[in-house]
């Protein structure tokens, strides 16, 4: 039967030897290929230390898949994985990491299968963040790379804090307010007084017992009695000492016995030894000049107007405006070891007046403006208040407006206050005036006129933080803001203080006026100091004048002593004491004066002679000099501070100016209350809190 159809048999080979070619031929090829998608990649802005991750697509573009080989050249980019399968016509993803640096990083990843090779352009941001610090308690402060600086934030509820007050503890926010449990200072002692300062935390002192008034009987405080009294000390001194007789106690009772040979009769001071007695005088080594601790070259020349100071102290650094001719002048500050904080150019580089100083910054006058810098940091200027924008008197065309040390005064808040005065060009007569309170920022607070204070009238504020104005001859008067408006009111407390002059003090219950007149600070009756009593007296300096409790301090020329140092009872105006300061024989200056010690008042000064200038520290109390010592060679003084034991004088010394420390030890510690020594000799100056 197959031999009658071989067409059928041609049919079966023709299958199975060549098969059916009736299909549509291939699209592409065969052969594998790929694309890269995109062909750059930008990662951005990234946090130095974080990984950013992005991805390239590989696209087959053949129907046989294919193997892309990836490396990166360049940059500190990196790859998931070296190779990747991409199957024909699909696609599959490459992943690339970008470990962030600190700058701009840039590379490449380079594709390849065969002869075939694709490159993608790779580039990233490496930011490093700042170190954010919150601006307070209860704050909380983190860098964000958009906008590129430190966001703050307010604390959760609960979170532990420090408080403010040392007063305080066991912080906790609440509210962004960090609030703590009251501090217990009880240290179980009867026989001391516990108490808590805000900015010093548990403060303790000894119980005074009182006396019968009897020098050889003493009180003393008992665990277990309480105050009590006994013997003083055999031969304590109570009464008159000098070299020939003593009333020394013996047994509790005081008794004169003669003065034994070598009775220390003269404590030791820094520059010169125990005086002790021989042959009825008593006889000390001679005195030796006060060594610096340290002398520091400034680089210029202090600048000042007549009367300012020319270095202030705060903090424990000290602050002075320095000249040069080559390079203008500008703001420095040093630590009270001599170190450089930071020096400061002013923008102008003219000279400018130091006028006070507090953790706010250091407020300057320039002709025509305020300025504050920082007293912390760098110094960086921190704002500048022009004086023409101020509210000035109806006939103030043509006059300039200024004003200076002792009519600027910084509040316990690091506000400022200052009275401007308006006077011609040539530095005439004042003719009107303007209190201005300004922020710790420079912004105005409040500002009007008050009459009858142009010219050298003074400003002072008292721990509460008010005002006081004061012109030479009257009148004194409280300021208080005017209610309603954005001025002031002045409340006189004297309309009249007679020969008075360019000087103010307030401290406790107390303002000292003019060196004249002592004034309760609430308003109440006034006395006058008894400048009539004891040596006859030209006339009283303008400052410094001192004050503390109920005892004013003042100096005054005097053609049969000199310069003298008077201390007033602030209740009657009698004379407590009086001393000679300088010689009526030798022109003199006083830089300087500076409560220490309680009572006793200490001065630098400067006598001249031929061929130079002797400068002298001087401690001075109950009317006796306790020491008197030269400094160094024949130097130029331009002013001083005192801050604790330390003396600190700006002086030239063969043609170069420094600053030098002087070390007072223990005869000499800076008051911690009263007046502060941060406005020196010509400051309107407050009491310290």
């Amino acid at each position: 039967m197959l031999r009658s159809r071989p067409w059928f048999l041609l049919l079966v080979a023709f299958v199975l030897v060549g098969g059916c070619r009736c299909a549509e031929p291939p699209v592409g090829g065969t052969r594998g290929d790929f694309r890269v998608e995109p062909t750059a990649l930008d990662f951005g802005r990234v946090l130095e230390g974080d990984t950013a991750r992005r991805s390239v697509t590989v696209v087959g573009t053949g129907r046989a898949g294919v193997t892309v080989f990836a490396l990166v050249k360049n940059g500190p980019f990196t790859l998931s994985e070296t190779e990747v399968s991409v199957p024909g016509v699909g696609s599959a993803s490459l992943e690339v990491l970008f470990p962030a640096g600190n700058g701009l990083a840039e590379g490449s990843l380079v594709l390849s299968a065969g002869s075939h090779t694709e490159e993608v352009a790779l580039r990233g941001e490496g930011v490093r963040p700042l170190a954010c610090v919150p601006s307070a308690p209860c704050r909380e402060s983190r860098f964000e790379l958009e906008p590129g600086g430190c966001v703050e934030s307010v604390a959760p509820d609960d979170t532990a804090c420090i408080p403010d007050s040392r007063c305080q503890e066991k912080g906790r926010c609440q509210a962004g307010v960090c609030a703590g449990s009251p501090r217990s200072c009880d240290d179980g002692n009867p026989c001391t007084r516990d108490a808590c300062a805000p900015d010093l935390g548990c403060v303790t002192s000894p119980v005074v017992c009182p006396s019968s008034g009897n020098p050889c009987r003493v009180g003393v405080c008992d665990l277990k009695r309480g105050c009590t009294e006994v013997d003083a000390q055999d031969f304590s001194v109570c009464g008159e000492v000098d070299c020939v007789s003593a009333r020394l106690c013996v047994s509790g009772t005081c008794r004169e016995v003669p003065t034994p040979e070598g009775f220390l009769c003269a404590p030791a001071t820094p520059c010169q030894g125990e005086g002790h007695c021989g042959g009825g005088r008593c006889v000390r080594p001679d005195a030796g000049e006060l060594e610096p601790a340290f002398s520091q070259a400034l680089g210029g020349e202090p600048s000042s107007e007549s009367g300012g100071p020319v270095l202030l102290s705060h903090g424990g650094a000290l602050f002075a405006s320095v000249c040069r001719d080559d390079a203008g002048c500008r703001l420095v500050s040093y630590t009270g070891d001599g170190f450089l904080r930071f020096e400061t150019p002013y923008p102008d580089g003219a000279a400018r007046t130091l006028l006070a100083v507090s953790d706010a910054g250091v407020v300057l006058h320039e002709p025509g403006a305020i300025e504050s810098y920082a007293s912390s940091g760098t110094g960086a200027s921190l704002w500048r208040v022009p004086l023409s924008g101020l509210e000035a008197p109806l006939d103030a065309g043509g006059l300039v407006p200024s004003t200076g040390a002792g009519r600027t005064a910084i509040g316990l808040q690091g506000e400022v206050v200052s009275l401007v005065s308006w006077a011609p060009p040539d530095a005439g007569v004042g003719q009107g005036a303007a209190l201005v309170v300004l922020s710790p920022d420079g912004g105005v607070l409040r500002s009007g006129l008050v009459d009858g204070f142009a010219g050298s009238s003074r400003v002072a504020l008292d721990s509460r933080g008010e005002v006081f104005l004061f012109a030479p001859g009257g009148p004194l008067a409280r300021a208080t803001a005017d209610d309603g408006g954005t001025g002031f009111q002045t409340v006189p407390l004297l309309t009249e203080v007679p020969e008075s002059r360019a000087s103010l003090a307030v401290a406790g219950e107390w303002l000292f006026a003019g060196a004249r007149s002592f004034v309760a600070a609430d308003g109440g009756t006034s006395v006058l100091a008894d400048w009539d009593a004891g040596t006859r007296v030209t006339r009283p300096l303008d400052e410094p004048v001192l004050l503390l409790d109920d005892t004013g301090y003042a100096f005054a020329w005097s053609e049969e002593a000199g310069l003298v140092l008077r201390a007033f009872d602030a209740r009657a105006g009698a004379v407590r004491w009086e001393t000679a300061v300088l010689s009526e024989e030798s022109p003199g200056v006083l830089h300087e004066a500076a409560l220490v010690q309680g009572g006793a008042v200490s001065t630098v000064t400067s006598v001249g002679f031929d061929g130079g200038t002797q400068s002298h520290v001087q401690v001075f109390a109950e009317g006796q000099r306790l020491m008197q010592c030269p400094l160094p060679g024949t130097p130029r003084v331009a002013g001083a501070a005192y801050v604790g034991r330390s003396v600190y004088v700006m002086l030239e010394r063969e043609g170069t100016w420094r600053l030098e420390a002087f070390d007072l030890g223990s005869l000499v510690t800076a008051e911690t209350r009263g007046w502060p020594q941060g406005s020196a000799v010509s400051g309107s100056r407050r009491e310290r809190p």
